[in-house]
């Protein structure tokens, strides 16, 4: 890891946690950091490639995601020396151990996501009747 990524990470997670919850989401809480764990499980190893995998993440947001991923030991880089530059990530074990958490979130939102989409369309969202019938 780079000694810019060590001060990065350690300059924004300087503050005390209490709950193990508290530790899991600051480590794969973050825009796309399951989606990128599940990639480099998949052998995907290059942040291009996941950005071109479906989702809507910038190459911006998925190098910022790996740095912390990488700052957390989620995940390894190795630096090839060629030209163009060549980078690829890896799962580290501590990494891997974040595998069944990563492949529940998927398994849930599986089976949600066309309903999901319906509801930030407006057409199955839960109206006042529908709250109130609940209580």
């Amino acid at each position: 890891m780079s000694p810019y990524t060590k001060r990065y990470v350690r300059r924004k997670n300087s503050r005390p946690y209490t709950c193990g919850t508290a530790v899991t989401l600051e480590i794969i809480g973050g825009k796309w950091k399951p989606a990128i764990i599940l990639c480099l499980s998949k052998g995907l190893r290059r942040p291009q490639r996941a950005t071109a995998d479906g989702t809507t993440a910038s190459r911006w947001v998925v190098n910022q995601q790996l740095k912390e991923l990488e700052g957390h030991g989620i995940i390894t880089k190795k630096i090839y020396p060629v030209l163009p530059p060549k980078v690829e990530y890896f799962l580290t074990e501590f990494g891997e151990s974040l595998l069944p958490i990563t492949q529940t979130i998927e398994a849930w939102g599986l089976p949600y996501e066309q309903a999901y989409e319906e509801i930030l369309e407006g057409k199955n969202a839960p109206g006042p009747e529908d709250a109130a019938s609940e209580s």
